[in-house]
């Protein structure tokens, strides 16, 4: 059975909650080791008014310090980091197949001075690796060309020669047939009248498909019908110009289903596709699991590195 490390994410929020929850259904999709401080584990299911398993395999990582429920602290992103790093150095070691990462709080880091905006920035700079944020599930999924920056630095990102080696790299890892590439403009820039990135984006995909020698990418594809039950039918993937250009169709069809998987790392990570919750964490409104079960799932899949995804 594979060992999962497991990072807790925000103790603040319903991470632990949900490892805590799920824990019996983990165990029979692999082994978990929960990267945890062992006396913030004890006191955050006191909180919860939850029991911790005898079976709850940990790493003890980082510091004490008090939870203050659906806060935003510099020590909860500390401890949340500690954890994350944790996991990537047991995976590193070979002491796990994968790691899973449950939600963080990008303002606690930056509170905690941490310099990284989120998983996919620090991955990239631990392993030293250029790495590809994809969400999605079954249905769908959706690879963001551009993630954490700020929308209106997203033009300036779109160059041909980088958007080129992003779709080759995308289809080594995923090693599918058809792929849509979404423009950045309404309309797709209607041929220039409002921008035009997509003469960049359309020479990326040509050169694309010229090196591949196969019509894998097409585009570029009007992003408010790319997302349509016809336009999917032709294909599943899409690469998406920037972070909630491919995040609002994929959380508004199948938020409790998708996960977030990270491809071109020499590890495996995946993650649940959503955030902390502060709004219900420590509440009494008992969180779903189900994006961080599909997160274990998908873990343990890529780990074998089969090539058909799926739940």
């Amino acid at each position: 059975m594979k060992k999962i490390a497991i990072s807790v994410g925000d103790l603040n929020g319903i991470g632990l909650e949900i490892a805590l929850r799920a824990h019996e259904e983990v165990k029979n999709l692999c082994q978990p080791i929960y990267c945890v401080n062992e006396t913030m584990l004890q006191w955050g299911a006191a909180l919860l008014g939850l029991n911790v398993p005898m079976d709850f395999t940990t790493e003890e990582c980082g510091e004490v310090f008090e939870i203050t429920p659906s806060t935003v602290s510099a020590k909860a992103g500390e401890a949340s980091f500690d954890s994350f790093t944790t996991a990537v150095a047991l995976a590193k070691t070979t002491n796990a197949d994968a790691i899973v990462t449950l939600p963080i709080n990008k303002e606690a880091w930056n509170l905690a001075g941490i310099v990284y905006k989120g998983h996919t920035d620090a991955l990239e700079d631990m392993l030293g690796c250029k790495a590809i944020m994809m969400l999605g599930c079954k249905e769908l999924f959706t690879l963001l060309f551009t993630h954490h920056i700020p929308l209106k630095d997203v033009s300036e990102h779109i160059k041909t020669k980088i958007l080129h080696r992003f779709l080759i790299n995308a289809y080594e890892a995923l090693r599918v047939g058809h792929i849509g590439v979404l423009g950045l403009n309404p309309h797709a820039g209607d041929g220039g009248v409002i921008g035009d990135e997509e003469t960049k984006i359309t020479k990326a995909i040509n050169r694309a498909n010229e090196e591949m020698n196969r019509e894998v990418f097409f585009g570029p594809l009007v992003p408010d019908f790319a997302f349509t039950d016809k336009s999917r039918a032709q294909c599943r993937h899409f690469i998406c110009m920037y972070h909630d250009q491919g995040l609002i169709p994929l959380k508004a069809l199948y938020f409790e289903e998708s996960v977030n998987i990270t491809l071109g790392l020499p590890i495996t990570r995946t993650s649940p596709d959503h955030g902390t919750a502060f709004d219900i964490a420590y509440k009494g409104k008992e969180p779903s699991a189900k994006s961080y079960i599909n997160a274990v799932k998908e873990a343990v899949r890529l780990s074998d590195r089969t090539p058909v995804l799926d739940f």
